[in-house]
């Protein structure tokens, strides 16, 4: 088969005799047509099913002119931020702005503006008054209903009100947009496609639907808001979720239809196997790698959607609770196409997706009868009903070792490991250590404090502890001294200081200090961000304690990573404020030492520290410098000794 990219000049267009697009796409990120970019998945599935598709990637917005290349497109504009929304890829969660892009060609920061969807549909509108406008991929989905805005600490419109656009194709999105092109084609006006599962429109009326709490009413009270998130978390559901509709004053409503059925694994292997070139467009040669590119080009895609049902974490509400894989002949064809790649070194960087190893529904019921919506398959235990089988897995991985080529197959998306503690055979862990693992396995444990993990929505700290000594016992078999490297979390509602002085004392007991520490991020609809806005519990409708300022937040984050020299005034200040003193002085279980000029540590004795580093009062780093004396004495010594 002849593969090459789409068109991204109206010279190319021509070249292919294309008149006018079907299609054009505007995207925030580079050109990359690979399977784990939305926008490859949806213009090659539009192409494969004969539409003519233009793409324009990262126009410059301060110039109109910059997505008129292909003129007007017959069907719409198909309007995407990227891979990322456009707020998180700039700004960190102190807002300061990121230095790197990993969507942009050279990593370059300023190609995409903020708020993309808005701008772009915007820049779109001034142009062609009347050309359908359908915004997808992750911003538009997650900014679909009225969502509370962290950068602006305030609480906004659905986007559909503030771009222009006419239609949101939320979630994967390969369903809907199908049938919207569908309809596109037959000449239906895009104001009466009003019927597409995975969509949202403006409408005047909005009878059948669930009517929820208006824009007006949300923005004057917060429990309203925690109200109206529930319901729509409850409805997040393609098989039980309803349709529900939100009033704007003197502008009707917006309608959101339930979600789109998830695919079958049969149209999941059609997606996976279209002609993608699996790499960035060649126009970026001169401007610098993509750097995403890095992680995912021998990367392959096992499955999506989630049933770990984290609060922090939007999937949701963007890729769904029930999991779909693909075929494992799938899989393993396209690990035999890297083996033909003259970039390929023989290692599968990862074989997963949003949970690596969920590779079906949680239980049998959820194909045809949708997800529990009072009730979570892992949270706060396993449901009777889950499905703990790593069988398939296996089976995916065993033959993927076996492919001439393949020297190692990762796995770096992640592992549940209260799903891995509920699976009875031991398998799955045992060929993990043996064969998947480079020295060091990463997990989200995310916290230590069970009252933290309960509005994380994560399993208590005992089943952590419980992995860890399994994950021990499958190292110890294999032969192999391996390590769990845990993800954790600060700041998250929920968390007090003394919370994240347990966190920090816990790091002290592991012996080193996590490089992976993420203060948490309230991004739009999560249920965690609704806490973080309202200050309550949705689930309960009880106040729960937020951490809100820059500085508690800036004193939890730096009480995970106590040893870095930076961090010394804010966890200082920390264990001041929640009177945990004894955490500051010379003993091993101390976090931070007293600095020149400071008094002796309450309760503390001269022992042999005092010996060694000398009276009270001794800075940090004249410490450390008599450590270091000794040490090389003692180096010496064990030297002359060697050479006798």
């Amino acid at each position: 088969m002849n593969r090459e990219f789409l068109p991204v000049t109206r010279e190319e267009m021509r070249q292919k005799g294309i008149e006018q697009m079907d299609f054009v796409y505007i995207s925030g990120d580079a050109y990359v047509d690979h399977p784990s970019f939305g926008m490859a998945i949806i213009t090659r599935l539009l192409e494969h099913y004969g539409y003519r598709v233009g793409i324009i990637a990262q126009p410059d917005w301060k110039r109109e002119e910059s997505v008129t290349v292909f003129g007007e497109p017959r069907l719409g504009f198909l309007v995407s931020a990227g891979n990322m929304d456009s707020m998180v890829n700039h700004y960190t969660v102190a807002k300061k702005h990121r230095r790197q892009d990993a969507y942009s060609p050279g990593g370059q920061m300023g190609l995409r503006p903020d708020r993309a969807v808005v701008v772009y549909s915007n820049l779109i509108r001034r142009t062609y008054k009347h050309t359908p406008i359908i915004l997808g991929g992750i911003e538009a989905s997650l900014r679909r209903l009225a969502h509370y805005d962290y950068w602006s600490d305030s609480l906004k419109r659905s986007v559909l009100m503030d771009s222009g656009a006419d239609m949101i194709s939320y979630g994967m999105g390969e369903h809907s947009i199908l049938e919207i092109a569908e309809e596109l084609n037959r000449g239906v006006p895009i104001s009466e496609i009003t019927h597409v599962a995975g969509t949202v429109y403006r409408a005047k009326e909005a009878p059948g639907a669930v009517i929820l709490p208006s824009f007006e009413e949300l923005s004057e009270d917060r429990k309203k808001y925690a109200e109206s998130f529930l319901v729509q978390y409850k409805n997040t559901d393609p098989f039980a979720g309803h349709v529900l509709a939100e009033e704007y004053k003197n502008r009707g409503y917006i309608v959101q239809n339930p979600p789109a059925k998830p695919l079958s694994q049969e149209e999941m292997d059609e997606v996976y196997s279209l002609p993608y070139m699996r790499t960035y467009h060649p126009m970026y040669e001169r401007q610098g790698k993509i750097p995403a590119m890095d992680e995912i080009k021998f990367s392959i895609t096992s499955n999506r959607g989630c049933f770990g049902g984290c609060n922090f974490c939007a999937l949701a509400f963007h890729q769904g609770r029930i999991v779909q894989a693909r075929s494992k002949e799938s899989m393993l064809e396209e690990a035999r196409a890297y083996c033909k790649d003259p970039g390929f070194k023989g290692y599968i960087h990862d074989v997963g997706g949003p949970t690596a190893d969920f590779r079906h529904p949680s239980c049998k019921k959820q194909m045809t009868k949708g997800i529990c919506t009072n009730r979570q398959c892992l949270f706060p235990k396993p449901c009777p009903n889950l499905e703990a089988d790593h069988k398939d897995y296996l089976e995916v991985l065993r033959r993927m070792r076996q492919i001439p080529g393949i020297k190692k197959v990762f796995i770096r998306s992640g592992i549940r490991f209260d799903y891995v503690n509920a699976d009875k055979s031991p398998e799955f862990l045992e060929e993990l250590a043996k064969y998947h693992v480079s020295g060091q396995l990463r997990v989200a444990p995310e916290h230590v404090s069970d009252q933290v993990l309960y509005y994380m929505g994560k399993p208590e700290h005992a089943v952590y502890e419980e992995f860890l000594k399994k994950f021990q016992r499958a190292n110890e078999k294999a032969g192999k001294r391996q390590y769990v490297v845990p993800y954790l979390m600060s700041s998250h509602p929920g968390c007090t200081l003394k919370d994240a002085v347990k966190l920090a004392e816990y790091v002290r007991d592991m012996g080193f200090m996590p490089e992976q520490v993420q203060d948490f991020y309230p991004t739009p609809s999560t249920m965690s961000t609704c806490m973080y806005y309202t200050g309550i519990d949705p689930r309960t409708g009880k106040e729960v304690y937020i951490p809100k300022t820059y500085r508690e937040k800036a004193m939890q984050r730096a009480l995970i990573q106590y040893k870095n020299p930076e961090n010394y005034e804010l966890v200082k200040e920390a264990l001041q404020q929640v009177k945990r003193e004894d955490l500051i002085g010379f003993d091993k279980k101390c976090l931070i030492r007293p600095r020149q000029g400071e008094p002796w540590p309450k309760g503390k004795k001269k022992g042999e520290e005092g010996k060694y580093y000398g009276v009270q009062g001794k800075g940090s780093r004249e410490i450390s410098r008599e450590r270091g004396k000794i040490s090389r004495k003692k180096r010496t010594i064990r030297n002359i000794h060697k050479k006798k």
